[in-house]
């Protein structure tokens, strides 16, 4: 199979840890729908312990799922599973590289241990796209962290997947590394490869992404473009710039908050609310306004909104 609408379709999946010690059964996903449509670039978002992990570990094959089925390319993992594992690579948050090998030497175990002949590997190539030729003969233990980084993702790549995980790929990186990361991560979009991140960056989710899911104990909170998302969420900001006039009464539901440089911010709910009203309150109180600007919501603002307990 080579080509699928959708690079990954779940439905129902469940997982339910056994009960450890004192410790009860864990129901870590409480059956979850997800499509990611092919060559998209899809965000898996949610807090800690929501079920990402768990979710990505099932995908690869690392978890074995207690109810449910995952699609992965086209292949059921139930009934291709060598199939399906060859269709994905993951890039962990975890910088699992044996000490011992050069990053060269690392890649080649890789491709080795998922069946890629000699004549088919791009060891060069990799080494050269993740900026690690210079280290190539180096032992990986005396790479930095930044590099180990490189390395992971070259090592997602040695078998040429149809779908690239990332699991926070950034955490603790430097600004040039991520620079990097990103550029990669499109280059590879635009040559047709389908990209899963998760990250607790939520800016970076909101520019790199173009469809976002968000999980919350172990369930799919919300399914959608970045766009829908972005303009679904009831909630902007009016800001003005203005002196130091006293504020006159504001409509119901609106919330006022000072900032540098003589603004305010006006929160509001557009279900509720139009800017004209906060406009015509400020004009009636006599309020001078000598600069106006609307912020649209950010992604951080859906998350929280969805999230909050």
């Amino acid at each position: 199979m080579t080509d699928t609408a959708n690079a990954i379709e779940i439905r129902g999946l469940r997982k339910t840890y056994a009960a450890s010690g004192k410790a009860p059964p864990k129901e870590a996903l409480k059956g979850i729908d997800l499509t990611i449509p092919t060559g998209s670039i899809f965000g898996l978002l949610g807090p800690n312990g929501a079920g990402k992990s768990t979710t990505i570990n099932i995908m690869a094959g690392l978890v074995n799922k207690t109810e449910g089925s995952v699609v992965i390319w086209g292949f059921d993992q139930d009934i291709n599973p060598r199939n399906s594992r060859a269709a994905i690579g993951v890039m962990p948050q975890e910088l699992n590289i044996d000490p011992f090998l050069s990053p060269r030497a690392s890649l080649e175990v890789q491709a080795g241990l998922y069946g890629v002949p000699k004549s088919d590997r791009w060891t060069d190539e990799l080494l050269t796209l993740v900026g690690l030729s210079d280290q190539a003969e180096s032992y990986s233990r005396n790479l930095s962290g930044g590099m180990k980084r490189r390395l992971l993702l070259a090592k997602a790549l040695v078998h040429r997947p149809q779908v690239l995980v990332l699991d926070e790929p950034t955490a603790g990186v430097d600004i040039g590394l991520r620079e990097m990361l990103w550029n990669n991560v499109r280059r590879l979009n635009e040559n047709g490869m389908t990209i899963i991140l998760t990250t607790h960056y939520l800016e970076e989710a909101e520019q790199m992404c173009d469809r976002i899911a968000i999980i919350d104990r172990g369930e799919v909170l919300v399914e959608n473009t970045t766009e829908a998302l972005l303009e679904g969420a009831d909630g902007k900001t009016l800001v003005i710039r203005t002196d130091d006039t006293p504020l006159p009464a504001m409509p119901s539901g609106v919330t006022a908050e000072r900032r540098d440089g003589g603004r305010i911010a006006f929160s509001y709910a557009p279900s509720q609310t139009q800017p004209d009203a906060i406009i015509d309150a400020l004009r009636g109180g006599g309020l001078p306004i000598q600069d106006i600007a609307i912020e649209q919501p950010r992604l951080e603002d859906v998350f929280v909104e969805l999230t909050r307990h």
